[in-house]
């Protein structure tokens, strides 16, 4: 099949993956990504990221469901796909007393038509390190030398899995425009992440997985549309909420107290936002700690994760921050 006539290089339809116990880590999902494009899974810890990718890797087979990658299946014919792809895993677990020069080499050994393996250490900002032993690197260094090995078969379609976990924010930055140097070249980039930022950065479009399912998906401006901006503060001592003018009035459309902070949930930031201040002004009070921020990926995460679950966002932000997910 000549992939060159087809716009899309990844295409993933009913997909079902089911683990031991008849644990269903994957539900039926259906999306695609066109050539040159970065795609970015998004989700909950367990909400069946790694386990999507797993399988369009070609690392297991599929319950259910149709992979093609290059016009390929990944798990059946895997002699067609893995030399045109590349894959960084969240832990490399190479040979800690290997040096990185030799790392990269064993690792081309097993590559077809490496790129030369000094090129992609300078690539990722190890080239430097060319002399130094792997457990001697730092863990940021580690995830430089992964992806260093995800890029020797100059791949027309690069996993990414956590790419920028255990770097720091300078390596964060470096990571982002290599990635988008590569889209810009024509490679088609699959990645999660836990960093909302990162994912509202670099990718063209994205998808939030809940429990197994796609809970939205679509460009960032698309995933975020529609959802309510925020307005927070503290209100003033002797004041109570329902001192401020009506809140159906001010646009709001939703709102909580805890303590004596307000937070306010609204579609029509600088009417709600304009009344709020207005009211402060008239009654002669700060708002301290006012916070007023317009809709978000953040922001739609929270609401969608929030929503399905049926509570508020508790737990939650452990997801956006964390560094690994859960076996699913």
């Amino acid at each position: 099949m000549d992939t060159d006539e087809h716009e899309h290089v990844i295409e993933v339809t009913g997909l079902r993956r089911v683990y031991g116990g008849g644990f269903e880590a994957v539900r039926g999902i259906t999306f695609s990504v066109a050539r040159g494009e970065v795609f970015a899974l998004l989700g909950t810890n367990g909400a069946g990221k790694t386990s999507t990718v797993e399988l369009l890797e070609g690392l297991a087979a599929p319950a259910a469901g149709r992979i093609r990658i290059l016009g390929h299946d990944p798990y059946r014919e895997r002699h067609a796909v893995r030399p045109r792809t590349g894959v960084m895993l969240q832990e490399g677990g190479f040979p800690t007393e290997l040096t990185v020069a030799e790392t990269a080499r064993l690792w081309a050994g097993c590559t077809t038509a490496p790129r030369p393996e000094r090129e992609v250490l300078e690539l990722v900002g190890l080239g430097d390190k060319w002399g130094v032993r792997v457990k001697q690197l730092s863990g940021g260094e580690r995830r430089r030398l992964d992806l260093a090995l995800a890029l020797l078969n100059d791949p027309e379609v690069l996993f990414l899995d956590e790419p920028t976990t255990g770097l720091d924010a300078e390596g964060r930055r470096d990571t982002w425009e290599l990635v988008r140097a590569l889209r810009d070249t024509g490679t088609t980039v699959l990645l999660t992440t836990h960093y909302l930022e990162e994912a509202e950065g670099l990718a063209d479009r994205l998808a939030i997985l809940h429990a197994g399912r796609i809970a939205a998906a679509g460009t960032p401006d698309e995933v975020t549309a529609g959802r309510p901006s925020r307005i927070s503060f503290e209100l003033p001592d002797g004041y109570l909420l329902g001192d401020l003018p009506p809140l159906a009035g001010l646009g709001v459309c939703g709102h909580e107290v805890e303590g004596n902070v307000v937070r306010l949930r609204t579609r029509e930031l600088q009417r709600s936002a304009t009344a709020v201040l207005t009211w402060a002004e008239r009654a002669g009070v700060e708002l301290r700690g006012l916070d007023v921020r317009s809709a978000s990926l953040e922001e739609a995460f929270l609401q969608i994760a929030g929503g399905i679950t049926g509570g508020g966002t508790g737990g939650i932000s452990g997801a956006i921050t964390g560094e690994k997910e859960e076996a699913a």
